[in-house]
C-alpha cells in the first residue's frame, strides 16, 4: 500500500551532501570515542584498534546490504520493511523494534554524557553529578526534539553546524597526535592483529562494542523518503559514513594506546577523550575535545531521534503499531505524534536512570545492550539482501560479491557476535538487550491478529522492482507539503 492514505514526509528535502553529513553524524565519532573507549579497552585492552578494524569489514557488508535494498524499496522503516518483505513479517517487525528499543535506550545513554560534558566545560567536578548531568542532558534532548519536529531541512542545518565543528576539532587532534612526543607505549603493529584478544569470546565482546561505535550511519535509509534521488543517495552516503568514521576511530584508539596509560583510561571512564586532549595540548586540548564530544553527542541525539521516529512513523502507517504514529504535521511534514511519544518515554527514562548509578556504569551496560540489538537488525538486513537479489547474484562478479557474499558474511558475523558475547555480558546488559527485544512480541502479535496488511506483504524481488513515483526535483515549491505518491511498495 502506498502512503496515499494520509500526508507523507517532505520529499526531496535533503541533497547527497546533506545525507553524507547525516551518516557521519549518526555514528557520532567524538561521542563514540569518548563514551565507548574505556568500555572497549576494558574488554580487549590493547586490541581496541583490531576490534574496530575487524568489525569495520563486516559492517561495510551491512552498509552494502542497506545500499542494495534501498535501491528497490524506498521506505522510512528501512530494515523493518526490507526484512518483512524478504524473510518474514515477524522478523521484519522485530528488526524495526530492535532499532526502536536500541535508539530509545541510547537517548538515556547519550543524553547523560551530553549533560556531563556541558558541565565539564565549567567545572570538572560537576561532570560526575549524575542528577545534574541528567537535567542538563534532558534540556539538550528537548532542544533536539524541537529541531527534529521542525522538519528535515532545519535538522540538517543544525547538523551541519554541530558536525562541522566536531569533525574540524577531531581532524586537528588527529594531526597533533601524530607529532606528539610523550608516550606511555610505543606503537606496535600487533595492535591490529589477533594476539591481544583473550580468546574467541574476548574477540566477540570487543566486536560487539565496536558495532556500537559504528551504529547510526543507517539513518540515511530512514530518511530515504525525504532525500533526492534516494535509491542511489542513501546507500552511497551510508558507505561513505562508515569509511570516514572508521579512519577517525582507528587514529584515536591508536593514539589512546600510545599516549595514555591503562590507569588513566580506567580512572576516566566517559572522559577519556578530554584526558587525551590534555596530554596532546595541555590547557586547551581537553576543553576543545569536550566541546567536540558535547556537539557530537547532541548531534547524534538528533539523528537517533530521526531513526526512531521515522521507524515508528512507518509502523504506524502500516498499522503494526498505533496508527496515530503515522500522522504527519501539516506545516512541518514531520511525524509529530511519534516525536512526542518518543520524547515523553525518553524523559521518563532519564528520571529513572538516576537510580542506576554513575554515568560510567549506565554507559557500560547500555552500550552492551544496544550492541545486541544492533547485531539483530543489521544481521537480518544482511540476509534480506541475499534473498531479494537471489535471482541476479550470478549475473556479475561485482553483484555476487557486493550484493551477496559480503553482506551475507556481515550478517553471519553479526549473529555470531550476538550469541558468542551473551556469556560475557553482565546480567543487566543481557536483560536490557534481550528483554527489550522480547517486549516487541506483544504489539507484533496484537497487530498481526488485527489484520495489518504488513503481514501479507508483496515479496521484495530485485528483478521486478517498480520505480517509485517521485516528484521530480524542482517540481514542487521548497516548502510545499510532500507529494502523496511516493510508493512504499506495500
Amino acid at each position: 500500500m502506498s502512503n496515499s492514505r494520509g500526508r507523507g514526509l517532505q520529499a526531496n528535502a535533503l541533497s547527497t551532501f546533506d545525507t553524507v553529513v547525516m551518516a557521519v553524524a549518526g555514528s557520532a565519532p567524538a561521542y563514540s570515542l569518548a563514551a565507548t573507549t574505556a568500555v572497549l579497552v576494558g574488554a580487549v585492552g590493547l586490541a581496541s584498534p583490531a576490534a574496530l578494524l575487524y568489525c569495520a569489514i563486516p559492517m561495510l557488508g551491512i552498509a552494502l546490504a542497506f545500499s542494495y535494498l534501498s535501491r528497490i524499496d524506498v521506505n522510512a522503516g528501512a530494515s523493518y520493511s526490507w526484512v518483512g518483505r524478504t524473510l518474514h513479517p515477524f522478523l521484519g517487525f522485530i528488526s524495526g523494534w530492535a532499532l526502536v528499543i536500541s535508539a530509545t535506550i541510547f537517548m538515556v545513554a547519550g543524553s547523560l554524557p551530553a549533560g556531563s560534558m556541558t558541565l565539564a566545560l565549567f567545572d570538572e567536578n560537576l561532570a560526575d553529578d549524575t542528577a545534574l548531568s541528567t537535567v542538563v542532558g534532558a534540556a539538550w534532548f528537548v532542544l533536539m526534539l524541537l529541531v527534529v519536529l521542525g522538519g528535515a531541512r532545519l535538522t540538517v542545518r543544525a547538523q551541519l553546524v554541530m558536525s562541522g565543528i566536531e569533525l574540524a576539532v577531531l581532524a586537528l587532534f588527529a594531526v597533533l597526535a601524530l607529532f606528539h612526543t610523550g608516550s606511555a607505549r610505543t606503537f606496535e603493529w600487533s595492535w591490529l592483529g589477533f594476539s591481544h584478544f583473550d580468546g574467541v569470546s574476548g574477540f566477540a565482546s570487543g566486536a560487539l562494542i565496536a558495532a556500537f561505535y559504528y551504529w547510526g550511519w543507517d539513518v540515511t535509509s530512514n530518511l530515504s523518503e525525504e532525500t533526492r534521488d534516494s535509491r542511489r543517495t542513501t546507500g552511497l552516503a551510508g558507505l561513505i559514513g562508515v569509511g570516514v568514521v572508521f579512519l577517525l576511530f582507528e587514529v584515536f584508539t591508536i593514539a589512546v594506546n600510545v599516549i595514555l596509560s591503562a590507569q588513566q583510561i580506567e580512572d576516566n571512564d566517559a572522559n577519556v577523550l578530554s584526558v587525551l586532549g590534555d596530554e596532546i595540548w595541555p590547557g586547551w586540548g581537553g576543553k576543545l575535545l569536550i566541546v567536540s564530544v558535547m556537539l557530537s553527542t547532541i548531534a547524534t541525539l538528533e539523528t537517533t531521534l530521526i531513526q526512531v521516529t521515522r521507524s515508528l512513523f512507518a509502523m504506524g502507517r502500516d498499522r503494526t503499531m498505533p496508527s496515530a504514529l503515522g500522522r504527519v504535521h501539516r506545516r512541518w511534514n514531520t511525524p509529530w505524534v511519534a516525536i512526542v511519544v518518543v520524547g515523553t518515554v525518553a524523559l521518563g527514562m532519564f528520571i529513572a536512570s538516576n537510580a542506576l548509578g554513575s554515568v560510567g556504569d549506565i554507559l557500560s551496560d547500555a552500550i552492551s545492550a544496544i550492541g545486541l540489538q544492533i547485531a539483530v537488525y543489521y544481521g537480518l538486513a544482511g540476509l534480506a539482501v541475499v534473498v531479494a537479489y537471489r535471482k541476479t547474484l550470478l549475473k556479475s562478479a561485482s553483484g555476487f560479491v557486493l550484493g551477496g557474499l559480503w553482506p551475507l558474511c556481515g550478517a553471519l558475523f553479526m549473529f555470531w557476535i550476538f550469541f558468542e558475547s551473551l556469556g560475557q555480558l553482565s546480567t543487566t546488559a543481557v536483560t536490557i538487550g534481550i528483554g527489550g527485544l522480547a517486549v516487541g512480541v506483544v504489539p507484533m502479535l496484537w497487530y498481526w491478529r488485527q489484520g495489518s496488511d504488513y503481514y501479507r506483504p508483496a515479496r521484495l524481488d530485485a528483478t521486478r522492482t517498480v520505480a517509485a513515483d517521485y516528484v521530480p526535483t524542482g517540481a514542487t515549491l521548497p516548502d510545499s507539503p510532500v507529494h502523496e505518491g511516493l510508493s512504499t511498495d506495500f
